[in-house]
């Protein structure tokens, strides 16, 4: 296996807060490895590193080995990185395919001027956009929601909605922020569903945080736990949740 995203020694801190403390982590091609770890974990703000929204305060960060560990949020998108956010942020007035639609902006094939004039090149380009997500959406099923305003919709219809925009940029890698947090099991269950039919049809890399242990049983290839910013333990998914010292971070409690 080649190592799609590479973690070296990062480290992050804010003021006197060290949210990550030389965390190291290497996620292989193809691969689906969930992120766990108790709130305050450093879980989120190691996705924010990744993408850029944070600047690393130690350590490197590589992508298909280009280093990214100082690049600007954009160049992630640029470089073939989605994700998608906790609380959605998504835009609330517009329609499904419009939210959908804006994340193909990072392929934008025009300038300002383009635009402007609305130039034969920008036209095929907003065909050829939109022939790439009506595919985005009748694979998550969205057929129902396309012109209704996001805003209006279930709040597990807007996390597949989420998911989809992720996927509609084409990304060699996806880092999901805990997307099954506020469904039911129903809903847990369609998710699960569309992750699955994503690893089979695409096989892009994942990284996925997320509290739903069983979930993370049923789909994960390996598990890496962070506690207090710092690697608690990372490998086979079973093995990993059978742990003495990941279960006492979750419970804790120690285990007999």
């Amino acid at each position: 296996m080649t190592a799609v995203l590479d973690v070296a020694h990062v480290s992050l801190t804010f003021g006197g807060i060290r949210a990550l403390d030389d965390v190291s982590l290497a996620v292989d091609a193809g691969e689906l490895l969930a992120i766990v770890g108790p709130n305050g974990a450093g879980k989120t703000s190691l996705l924010n590193c990744i993408t850029g929204a944070y600047r690393a305060s130690a350590g490197r960060i590589s992508f298909k080995g280009t280093d990214i560990t100082r690049a600007p949020a954009h160049t992630a998108a640029q470089c073939g990185i989605a994700r998608t956010f906790q609380h959605n942020e998504l835009f609330p007035q517009l329609t499904t395919l419009e939210n959908l639609l804006l994340g193909r902006q990072a392929a934008l094939g025009y300038g300002l001027i383009g635009a402007g004039l609305f130039l034969p090149r920008c036209r095929r380009w907003e065909l050829a956009q939109r022939e790439k997500i009506e595919t985005v959406i009748e694979f998550f099923e969205l057929e129902p929601y396309r012109k209704l305003a996001v805003g209006d919709l279930p709040y597990g219809v807007q996390k597949i909605i989420g998911l989809a925009r992720a996927f509609a940029a084409e990304p060699e890698l996806v880092l999901l922020d805990e997307p099954s947090a506020g469904l039911n099991r129903q809903e847990k269950e369609d998710l699960a569903r569309f992750l699955l039919r994503m690893r089979h049809e695409f096989a892009p890399t994942i990284v996925w945080i997320e509290h739903d242990m069983q979930l993370v049983r049923d789909l994960a290839d390996r598990v890496f736990v962070l506690h207090y910013g710092k690697p608690l333990a990372v490998g086979a998914t079973q093995d990993v949740l059978a742990d003495p010292r990941v279960i006492e971070a979750y419970i804790g409690a120690a285990v007999p």
